[in-house]
């Protein structure tokens, strides 16, 4: 394994691991020992009377009891399917330069090479080993890994317990070639520790006890057995309790032998090639959340997300001088030619991603296909702006606003115009910036009997809880044009709106999101036995936001009418923008100022910011527009 320091230190913390798992299994053999002394005793004729005749049934009975609970205890941790990273396999067939390079590396660092590469659609790179017989070969699953993926050839110098190697996907498209060996130099050279047998040990026995314990946790995989499921995972959990400090040293002492170890390895391209997995970290997240985000909510999942944070780095670095020079890289030859079908694996990966970060089908469907970065303004920006405001527009029906008469207009002696004429019949923005603009003397308070809407809805009515709502989290109401920073901060949801309106539309919009949610979401089925050994029940694994604010929601629903009209009046366009997600173009020209004259109308009952901006370009918010 080598004279690192760290392998060392790994050795004795797996022994230290074992021996635990050695005075389990004696503390469980002890009264079976006891039991054998008795019994051998008795038949020699020194324990003989009554009291011994006693001991020898009770404690065999005992060991009995014992000895079957920790052959229980043992199957289980021995059975159990340990957890495991939701990939994309890639096989040797589908990826001969890349399997290539990472036997050259393995070469390089002495240690075994791994037993295969897979994918995963987040910024790490780590080893993971799938040697357990419920996983069996890495051969492909429809529910997440591409066509044609499979155990494939062998790697050079394989053995039977080499890990599996699970790559970032964004690194293969944003990384060159030699940053990208450089990056996987230390993941590569974990191979050798993971090859120790003592440590392989180790590693086992942990896994299996955390296994064990998830295992005991589901009620549903032994109905009936509550008590002995509890039984079980109270001992799995001591066992482990008493593993972690050990198992944790040694996973550090494997991480240092492995650093140590590819030291020697590209060092001075590695220490480049860090800066841009902190990138590619920076460009991911952005597009999952200000991009992806809104088209997963829209029934759409975009088919190029890696080659699509490649788009949204290079904009960086056109805005940002500290990522000047980034782009002069792209000249040279990208870790994704290392693919022999780039487009395929970037399709394969963008929808795994969709169902770790917000738990979208396996497969595409009539209401869950794809979508691609041409096709995305009008597919999935135009449909959420128009659906938002219609949303909006129903909401506001549901309050009873109607239009009230223009009080500009001239009378000629005649009736007056009628006011309950309801303005669901033209939904126009001139309906909301009425209804949310106070009219003086006439404002009341929320929860009086004369406020819009219900009387008996509370700010409690709005706290629900929703598990899958349309938000980007803290970060404000961004994937409309100009929601460039926070639009609101902790305890807003506590503070009240000096707009009263406001409140009581942005808590029946709450609702009202909350409702359709409710009824689109599917129920979350139970794991099939031929499901991956990961939870399809608990998705999505990785939510990638909190639920928003409603005075957030109001905010984005008000910021997609104005945007309607702007579309529906002047010839606005919908368009993409790499970091900041869904933007209005007027004349092709992005629109950035339009967010705090929404907030202005939203939390100040202000609008007059607003119409100053709609006069200036051409807006006409007493026309029509269309919805979704």
């Amino acid at each position: 394994m080598g004279v690192e320091a760290g392998a060392q230190v790994a050795r004795a913390r797996a022994l230290a691991v074992l021996r635990i798992r050695s005075r389990a299994l004696a503390i469980a053999l002890l009264p079976a020992a006891a039991a054998v002394i008795l019994l051998a005793g008795g038949s020699t004729g020194h324990f003989v009377g009554p009291g011994w005749s006693v001991a020898r049934v009770v404690v065999s009975v005992l060991a009995l009891a014992v000895l079957l609970a920790a052959g229980v205890v043992a199957l289980v941790v021995a059975r159990a399917r340990p957890a495991v990273s939701p990939t994309v396999a890639i096989a040797e067939e589908a990826a001969p330069d890349l399997y290539r390079l990472v036997r050259d590396l393995a070469d390089r660092l002495d240690v075994p090479a791994p037993s295969a590469i897979a994918l995963t659609p987040d910024c790490d790179s780590w080893l993971e080993d799938r040697t357990h017989p419920a996983h069996g070969p890495p051969a492909p699953r429809s529910a997440d890994e591409i066509a044609g993926a499979g155990s494939g050839r062998h790697l050079h110098r394989r053995t039977a317990t080499a890990p599996v190697l699970v790559i970032g996907s964004p690194f293969l498209w944003w990384m060159r070639v030699g940053e990208l060996r450089a990056v996987l130099a230390p993941v590569v050279a974990g191979t050798g520790p993971s090859a120790q047998p003592d440590i392989a040990a180790a590693r086992r026995f942990v896994r299996g006890l955390d296994a064990a314990v998830a295992a005991s946790a589901d009620r549903g995989r032994c109905p009936g057995l509550r008590l002995a499921c509890a039984g079980i995972g109270w001992v799995a959990r001591l066992m482990l309790r008493g593993c972690q400090v050990h198992a944790s040293e040694m996973e550090r002492g494997v991480a240092a032998a492995a650093a140590e170890r590819a030291q020697a390895v590209d060092y001075g391209l590695r220490i480049v090639a860090q800066e841009q997995v902190g990138l590619a970290y920076a460009g991911w997240d952005r597009l999952l959340t200000r991009v992806a985000l809104p088209a997963w909510r829209m029934g759409r999942w975009p088919s190029r997300l890696d080659a699509g944070v490649v788009a949204a780095l290079t904009e960086l670095s056109r805005r940002d001088r500290l990522a000047e020079g980034f782009a002069s890289r792209l000249g040279e030859r990208p870790a994704c030619d290392l693919l022999e079908e780039p487009g395929t694996v970037d399709e394969a990966t963008s929808l795994l991603a969709a169902r770790l970060f917000h738990g979208g089908p396996a497969e595409s469907g009539p209401d869950w296909s794809p979508v691609d970065w041409q096709e995305y303004p009008d597919e999935v920006v135009d449909r959420k702006w128009r659906t938002d405001a219609a949303r909006l527009h129903r909401v506001l029906d549901t309050l009873g606003v109607r239009r009230a008469p223009d009080p500009s207009a001239p009378h000629s002696g005649g009736p007056a115009p009628d006011p309950t004429i309801h303005a669901s019949a033209s939904p126009t923005l001139a309906r909301v910036l009425d209804h949310l603009t106070p009219a003086d003397g006439v404002e009341t308070a929320v929860g009086h009997p004369d406020a819009y809407g219900d009387p008996t809805l509370t700010r409690a009515t709005g706290d629900r809880g929703r598990e899958h709502d349309e938000s980007f989290g803290h970060e404000g109401p961004s994937g409309y044009p100009g929601h460039e920073g926070p639009a609101g901060h902790p305890g807003d949801e506590d503070t009240p709106a000096p707009n009263p309106r406001s409140a009581t539309l942005a808590t029946h919009l709450g609702v009202e999101v909350a409702r359709e949610e409710a009824a689109a979401t599917p129920p979350a089925a139970g794991q099939k036995a031929d499901t991956p050994p990961w939870d399809d029940g608990a998705l999505p694994l990785f939510p990638l936001q909190p639920p928003r604010t409603d005075r957030e929601l109001l905010t984005d629903h008000v910021t997609a009418m104005v945007c309607c009209a702007a579309m529906d009046t002047v010839g606005a366009t919908p368009g993409l923008d790499w970091l900041d997600g869904p933007t209005l173009l007027v004349d092709g020209v992005r629109v950035a100022d339009l967010a705090p004259r929404v907030l202005s109308l939203v939390e100040d009952g202000d609008a007059a910011p607003l119409r100053a901006w709609l006069v200036e370009l051409g807006i006409r918010p007493e026309k029509p527009v269309r919805l979704g």
